[in-house]
């Protein structure tokens, strides 16, 4: 599937954070941070910290190659990085691959050391539709769903008391990521970003049609650390759990 531009970070506002954009091959994170934390080096800062959590897991990779393929949960061997076993905590907890973490993983491991290393004080991390959001004010989170009408209309909104939280997506008509399903947008909400990553990976590959949303829903009651998921699949919307919707401006 192409890659699809990333139009929606264009909507991102809010006053007293400074955005900017790190890249490295599939890794694509836009960050915003307080201003009392940003400075010129900061990009760059990012950049070599991503490059080395990259090339952690490539290294790891090449000792055991299932780990950058499977489809289901796996053990490591002992010389796994940090991120690589985050990544197969959160797959063993959804019954997925440890690559449907990687996203949430990267995402949530950069704001951390924002946080703890470089003295943020609110940090939001998006990597491709999946977010760490930690801040000191609550947030309204849109959600992109591709061609589907309900696309930047719904948004969810987070308080203060639900952070750090990850808020992660899954599609099968949006992005490049690999999806066994057929949803425009299947997000789902956990206090790890990784796990709400495998989390959205596990739901979306259940959807193939409408039919299958409730099904799909009375799954996610099931998935312990879930703290709740909207579905949308053409112009039908799902919800369970934790979940407050409202409209996108």
């Amino acid at each position: 599937m192409p890659y699809e531009p990333r139009t929606y970070r264009n909507l991102t506002s809010r006053s007293g954070l400074r955005f900017f954009s790190v890249q490295y091959l599939e890794t694509d994170l836009w960050l915003g941070v307080d201003e009392a934390c940003y400075n010129s080096c900061l990009p760059d800062l990012i950049f070599t910290e991503i490059l080395e959590m990259r090339q952690s897991l490539d290294r790891y990779g090449l000792l055991q190659p299932l780990f950058l393929s499977s489809f289901r949960p796996m053990k490591l061997l002992p010389a796994a990085p940090p991120l690589a076993i985050i990544m197969a905590e959160a797959a063993f907890a959804a019954g997925v691959g440890p690559m449907a973490a990687v996203a949430g993983a990267f995402a949530q491991a950069t704001g951390e050391l924002l946080l703890l290393k470089y003295g943020a004080r609110e940090v939001i991390v998006e990597n491709g539709g999946d977010i760490y959001l930690n801040t000191q004010r609550e947030a309204t989170v849109g959600i992109f769903a591709g061609n589907s009408p309900l696309s930047q209309k719904l948004a969810l909104r987070i308080t203060t008391d639900q952070m750090p939280i990850g808020i992660c997506t899954s599609s099968g008509t949006v992005g490049p990521s690999i999806s066994f399903g057929m949803t425009d947008a299947t997000v789902t909400l956990a206090k790890s970003a990784a796990l709400a990553d495998a989390f959205a990976s596990n739901l979306a590959n259940r959807v193939q049609t409408k039919t299958d949303l409730n099904r799909t829903l009375a799954v996610a009651h099931s998935l312990p650390g879930l703290l709740g998921c909207i579905i949308i699949i053409g112009d039908q919307v799902g919800a369970w759990g934790n979940v407050e919707f409202v409209a996108m401006n």
